[in-house]
């Protein structure tokens, strides 16, 4: 059972929280086996929305497999805002010391910041307190305009509704995208994408479209991108001709469904190749018949990430 824990600060945005939170309790929801903390150094949280909440004062154990998450506040500055106590700010810090993961949602990169997290990695933040974040931790490289950056083991999003981007990519890192497209669904919304950011994964830069046809299409490749699936398989589950659904998706998206297929076993395999799984292990895992494959395409992609 993996832990998430939110760290609840005076005047939080409400959806800064409740985005994140819905995708992780959609997960476990399918069973995929997340439980749900609240912490705040006081029981009594007041939101910037007027909705008082109310949180546990003491901390679960946590393992390297667990997840810290600090929703943003209200900020028109980030100084004396959000204030935290050492306590919790060396929570934060030994979190990731030992191996877990410490994510933000827009004013909350602050309190990542003021832990020590920031210093030496990309970030971001709601575009509002860029400027003043920069200027606060010099030693982070502050990345303007995009929903969410990944750096090692800290994650930070931008305002409000981009922490459920950013708990999408996760649960599409750790369990595939096939998994992360099923808690889209069931939250009714679409993985968006920001092309300005080589971060983002394959499965939120290619949803930004409004064809339902490509969409289920989309689907099906997520869920099973690891298996053999025949143009014709596609074309009739989206109800189109094979030519028909190969130009719809190509202008949709960009690529067509097997460069698509594609590029989502290229970046399963590069994670677990991060995770210390061998290559040829790994090319197999996503549905390839052996290494050279992945080879291809990772020499494909580097040029490509250093444009």
């Amino acid at each position: 059972m993996t832990e998430v824990v939110f760290l609840l600060v005076p005047q939080l945005h409400l959806l800064d929280l409740a985005g994140p939170a819905q995708v992780f309790s959609t997960a476990a929801d399918q069973g995929l086996g997340y439980r749900l903390r609240y912490v705040a150094e006081q029981e009594d949280v007041p939101t910037a929305q007027g909705l008082p909440l109310r949180a546990a004062t003491s901390w679960p154990e946590l393992g390297a497999a667990d997840l810290i998450i600090v929703p943003g506040w209200r900020s028109p500055t980030l100084r004396d805002t959000g204030v935290l106590g050492a306590g919790t700010l060396e929570r934060l810090r030994a979190h990731h010391a030992a191996g877990g993961t410490v994510a933000s949602v827009c004013a909350g990169a602050d309190a990542l910041g003021r832990a020590g997290l920031l210093d030496g990695r990309r970030c971001t933040t709601h575009h509002d307190v860029q400027d003043e974040l920069a200027h606060r931790y010099p030693r982070a490289t502050v990345v303007r305009d995009v929903l969410y950056v990944v750096d090692g083991r800290v994650v930070t999003s931008a305002g409000i509704a981009s922490g459920i981007d950013l708990a999408l990519h996760l649960l599409a890192v750790r369990h595939g995208p096939g998994a992360a497209a099923r808690v889209a669904r069931q939250m009714v919304v679409y993985a968006r994408r920001n092309g300005d950011a080589q971060q983002t994964g394959v499965m939120l830069r290619h949803r930004a479209h409004l064809s339902d046809a490509v969409h289920r299409a989309q689907d099906l490749i997520d869920a099973r991108f690891d298996d053999a699936l025949p143009l014709a398989a596609l074309a009739a589950a989206t109800g189109l001709s094979e030519r028909t659904l190969t130009r719809r998706f190509t202008a949709a998206t960009g690529l067509t469904p097997l460069r698509y297929q594609q590029e989502l076993r290229l970046e399963r395999a590069q994670h677990l190749i991060a995770q210390g799984t061998p290559a040829e292990s790994a090319a197999r895992a996503v549905g390839f018949q052996d290494a050279r494959m992945l080879r291809r395409l990772r020499a494909r992609a580097v040029p490509a990430q250093r444009t």
